[in-house]
This record gives structure tokens, sequence and C-alpha cells, in this order.
């Protein structure tokens, strides 16, 4: 994993996410991204389009769920990952080579949109991605907040008054 090649990509989906699962019963979303990259163009004063770049890319397990349930096409999104190299035969008999993305997270972009997150149950609070790691027993759950100080001072300073301390800095 040292000499992997790492890349993260911003773009759009192009399709929703296709939700497959092996014959083990492994879960594997595979979608595409289409990122288009853009430039400014002084002499006409406009923003123009280059050339699309349009990545493969999958997500394993519980991770391929997530991805399938929360995202779909058309989807702005920000994804990590490392590339894979491909060699294949098509049915004809031409040796093909493809790069796709292994996908380690991904997200909605928040650049032009809000997303409201929801913690799917039975989730480890740590690791995800292609992991195979899980919570130790009893550290799958969110800390509970701290309750609430009484008079409702947060930093429990007690006193509306201010203090005569310097920062400490």
């Amino acid at each position: 994993m040292a000499n992997d090649t790492v890349i993260t990509v911003v773009g759009n989906l192009t399709a929703d996410p296709e939700l497959r699962y092996t014959q083990n019963g492994v879960a594997v979303a595979n979608f595409t991204i289409a990122s288009t990259p853009r430039t400014f163009d002084r002499a006409s004063n406009e923003w123009k389009d280059g050339e699309a770049l349009f990545l493969r890319a999958s997500v394993w397990r519980e991770f391929a769920e997530h991805v399938a349930s929360s995202l779909s096409k058309g989807s702005r999104v920000v994804a990590t990952g490392r590339l894979r190299q491909r060699s294949f035969e098509t049915k004809e008999g031409e040796k093909r080579t493809s790069i796709e993305l292994e996908v380690d997270e991904i997200g909605p972009s928040l650049r032009y949109a809000t997303a409201a997150v929801t913690r799917a149950p039975g989730s480890a609070a740590s690791g995800g991605g292609n992991s195979d790691w899980s919570a130790p027993a009893g550290g799958n759950e969110w800390p509970a907040p701290a309750a609430p100080v009484a008079g409702g001072d947060p930093w429990g300073a007690g006193s509306a008054e201010p203090s005569n301390d310097d920062a400490p800095f």
C-alpha cells in the first residue's frame, strides 16, 4: 500500500451506483465519476470546459451499501482512493487496460449543495472504507454529550462578570 497512487477526484456521478453482491454475499458498488476541468479564458472573459475524465470507481462491503443508498446520478462528489490498473481481453480477443479508482472515502460535495449526515446503525465509530477493522466490544457507540452546567454557562465560569485574567499568549 505504500507505493499506491492515491488521488482525489471531484466530479458528478454519471448514473446511480450499481450495487451487486458476489457469490459469497459481499456487496460491491460500481459507478463512474465524470470530472471536467474548467479554465478561465481571459480573451473571451468566460469559463471554458476542458476534456472530461470518466473514471470508473468501486467500493466494497457495507461501504458499498452506504454509497448506493446515499448517492445518485448527478450527485457532485469528492472521492479519494487508489488507482488500480486492470488488464483484460475483449470477446474479440483484443487486449485492453483500464484505470479504475478503488475508493477509500467518498461523500457529497458541499460547494453547491447541503447534506444531512445520518450515522448508519451498527457502523463502527472508527474505521470504514475498505478496511476490515471493527470497533472493540462496547466501543460501537458515540460518547454521550456532557450534561449542561447549571445556569446555562457551558464554560463553567460561574459569573457574567469579566475576569481580569490575561490570555496565556
